[in-house]
């Protein structure tokens, strides 16, 4: 399997690939403790052998049942490929139709090593962010991809390929659903022994919609969040001077380092891991590495005083980071940080995603897989500890906010001190990041847009981002001043974002526009396309966190607050309103960034060919995928998006959402209350 021809011919079996086991020069997934019984076991080993013949079980099934109980998974290492995993140019994969091929690009580039961050264990990021819960699932996938015409569809369940079913051109060419268990069945615990037995997934948002871009991905939404918290808590966007402490250097947090130069100020980023660590500094998305707590404290004073932009990796635990600044505020007056934040995995709290303090990451990762109920309650000590650490701090005068990773949940789940006095069902002591930074951005219907140049050509991402420039300038100088501020910003951005070499991977692209913006850059790429200014298609998606992606009361519908928070309509009708307008594929996934039950999110990749088909798809589909947003957070009483969508029906005939009228008089509710 050292050619794509190889990968696309399905699953090797005359004969089998030797089994090679794991590659100790790539980081592995910890080890996972599902506790399944005897019988699960038998019926984990069934499920994984149905892939094969017969005439091979009697030698996969000794090594996948070894699989199993040394990994907690069964993840066929024999069928991972030699072939250097990547986003090769389009044109390479062997396929009948683009848009198939469209596809096998995203899904290489998703399990790319320099992108994943499991990348044997198909995990792209958040810890457990799988693209596939197997290599026999990749293979058939790849397989099908390439005989697929445009009169079929690939169905996907939880990283199994069900197969190709007749459909119509405009069908999109892949259905994805992951993790959709019935609810009262959808817990933490369910979901371990669902993923060993092989019957369910967690895809994250992205991973297991194959849009994952790598954390450029996140720089964006991270600087913008950044300055925009500088905006709201410090009085200014200018944060020359100013420390941000966090932590998490992984495939998503990893772009704090990078957001936080760019934002201008002084980032300080602990991770207890070394190797994603040091590979965030040898990709020069961090500027310096130290384990030293002294080093640390004297190059953030440093930093401050000079007001010098710096991102500064602390390999260590992050509660040893905040109780040391919270001692040298004790002892000397001084408080050395301004805005906190967390990135660690909390939304998988117990498998890896967060390091107690009391432990080594060694000690951790051991006592993770020999002693769970152990592990689990020094997890929340450490949680409890953290917070306390964070308080003191935030009581001097520092501003924290939580990053939408379930951390302030867990940390109340814990017992930690994060409980806000007369706060509804999704507040805490903290405000999340979408309460009071991102989620008015979103109601204006500003959400992270993204390109991929499937050329693998950086000249293409160069006239792309030269589009998308001019796209914007243009509609920004027409527009309300709240609306320019975000217009700037992000055309701020994209003149910058060459300079920052933020690629990893595929040749890609984001940028937060609103729904005009989204319209006119693809039809404008689109354009580009079919006048040979750009010399090969480009898929256009989103992050699932966006303005009508989402469902998730502890992050993006957490300023949602008519009692519907916990409602997932709106991420469902994005799903099937997408694939009918003319989506190249969609997904509907069961969690996302604070866990698995916790949130319902659904995405879409639209293939831009430079023709009239493609540009109806795309003027269609992105209209309809953030006014669908737009119009529910109006309905819940958010005025942003009254007005938002007030301006879209003007500026769209056919556009008619129901319009909510407030209560301006609270009184009449106490009368007709009291009787």
């Amino acid at each position: 399997m050292s050619t794509l021809k190889d990968i696309c011919s399905g699953l090797p079996l005359d004969p089998l690939p030797p089994n090679r086991g794991r590659d100790t020069s790539v980081p592995h997934a910890p080890i996972r403790t599902p506790n399944l019984t005897a019988e699960e076991e038998r019926l984990a080993l069934r499920n994984a052998l149905r892939y094969f013949p017969p005439s091979h079980h009697e030698t996969l099934a000794p090594e996948f049942a070894q699989e199993l109980r040394q990994y907690g998974h069964i993840y066929m290492y024999r069928f991972c490929p030699t072939l250097r995993m990547r986003a090769y140019p389009i044109d390479q994969y062997p396929c009948r139709t683009r848009q198939a091929a469209s596809l096998m690009l995203m899904i290489m580039n998703n399990l790319d090593p320099a992108v994943a961050q499991f990348p044997q264990e198909l995990v792209t990021y958040g810890g457990n962010g799988q693209v596939f819960s197997n290599w026999a699932q990749f293979l058939l996938v790849m397989h099908y991809l390439s005989q697929m015409t445009e009169e079929q569809t690939l169905v996907m369940y939880s990283g199994h390929p069900m197969g190709l079913f007749p459909s119509l051109p405009s069908s999109p060419r892949a259905i994805i659903t992951n993790g959709m268990v019935i609810p009262n069945y959808s817990s933490r615990e369910q979901y371990e022994k669902m993923f060993a037995l092989g019957v369910s997934m967690y895809g994250q948002m992205t991973a297991g919609s194959y849009c994952y871009i790598g954390p450029q991905g996140i720089v964006h939404g991270t600087m913008l969040t950044v300055l925009n918290a500088g905006r709201r808590y410090l009085g200014s966007g200018d944060l020359r001077g100013r420390v941000f402490v966090t932590s998490g250097l992984g495939g998503m947090s990893g772009a704090q380092a990078k957001a936080a130069v760019i934002a201008g100020c002084v980032g300080v980023i602990a991770e207890v891991d070394e190797a994603p660590l040091r590979k965030r500094h040898d990709q020069g998305w961090l500027m310096e590495v130290t384990s030293s707590m002294e080093h640390c404290i004297k190059r953030i004073r440093e930093a401050k005083n000079s007001k010098t932009a710096l991102s500064l990796g602390y390999h260590g635990n992050v509660v040893d980071l905040w109780e040391r600044l919270a001692l040298e505020y004790e002892r000397t007056g001084e408080l050395l940080v301004d805005l906190g934040s967390d990135q660690t995995s909390l939304h998988n709290p117990y498998n890896g995603g967060y390091y107690p303090v009391q432990l080594s990451f060694r000690q951790a990762n051991q006592l993770m897989s020999t002693d769970s109920n152990r592990f689990c309650g020094m997890v929340q000590e450490s949680l409890r500890r953290h917070i306390k650490a964070i308080n003191k701090l935030s009581d001097a005068g520092m501003f924290f906010w939580d990053y939408g990773n379930a951390f302030l949940l867990e940390a109340k789940r814990a017992g930690a001190d994060v409980d806000k006095f007369g706060g509804g069902a999704t507040e805490f002591r903290y405000p999340s990041y979408v309460q009071h930074i991102m989620g008015d951005i979103f109601s204006l219907g500003f959400g992270p847009f993204r390109w991929v140049c499937t050329s693998g050509d950086p000249q293409d991402l160069a006239v792309t981002d030269d589009i998308a420039a001019a796209v914007l300038e243009e509609i920004g100088a027409s527009v309300s001043d709240r609306i320019r501020q975000q217009y700037n910003d992000n055309i701020r951005w994209i003149r910058e974002a060459g300079k920052h070499k933020m690629v990893v991977g595929s040749q890609a692209r984001i940028l937060y526009s609103d729904q005009k913006g989204r319209v006119c850059i693809a039809l404008a790429i689109n354009k580009a396309i079919a006048e040979g200014r750009v010399s090969a298609p480009v898929v256009i998606s989103r992050d699932h966190h966006d303005v009508s992606g989402t469902d998730s009361p502890f992050r993006e519908t957490s300023n949602v607050y008519d009692g519907s928070a916990f409602c997932a309509d709106m991420a469902v009708q994005n799903f099937v309103g997408d694939a009918f307008r003319g989506a190249t594929w969609v997904s509907l996934h069961n969690g996302g960034g604070v866990g698995w039950g916790e949130v319902i999110n659904g995405g879409f990749g639209l293939l831009l060919d430079g023709s009239a088909e493609a540009a109806k798809r795309a003027n269609i589909m992105l209209n309809w995928d953030v006014s669908n947003g737009v119009a529910r957070r109006c309905w819940s009483g958010n005025s942003n998006a009254y007005e938002t969508i007030q301006r879209t029906m003007e500026e769209h005939r056919l556009l008619r959402v129901t319009m909510p009228f407030p209560v301006q008089d609270d009184q009449v509710l106490d009368r007709a209350l009291q009787g």
